[in-house]
Formats: C-alpha cells, structure tokens, sequence
C-alpha cells in the first residue's frame, strides 16, 4: 500500500469520527432542549402534582 492510499484513507476515518461526533452533538442538545420543554410543560400544568410520582406494579 503507498502513502498516498494510506492517506487518504486515515482522513476519510478522521472525517467519519468528526462526522459522527457532530450528529451525537445535535441529538443530545434536541433531547436537552425537549426535556426543557417538557419540565417547563408539567410547570405549567392545571394538576400541581401531575407528573411528580410514578407508580409501577410488578
């Protein structure tokens, strides 16, 4: 294999990982912002207790 080959191929590796990191990016600051809205929902709901507990049967 010659240098160039093996070049190119560490920077198309490199832009993968810079490409990826950049969507996971994204998608966590989405679900940051989703779970803002949610909490901000429940704040404002007609119910002051709606939401605060969770009760689960097994």
């Amino acid at each position: 294999m010659d240098v160039a080959a093996l070049s190119v191929s560490m920077n198309q590796a490199s832009l993968k990982q810079a490409v990826g990191l950049q969507v996971l990016s994204i998608a966590k600051n989405q679900a940051e912002i989703q779970g803002q809205n949610l909490t901000q929902m429940l704040a404002q709901s007609l119910d002051p207790n709606l939401g605060k507990t969770l009760d689960i049967k097994v």
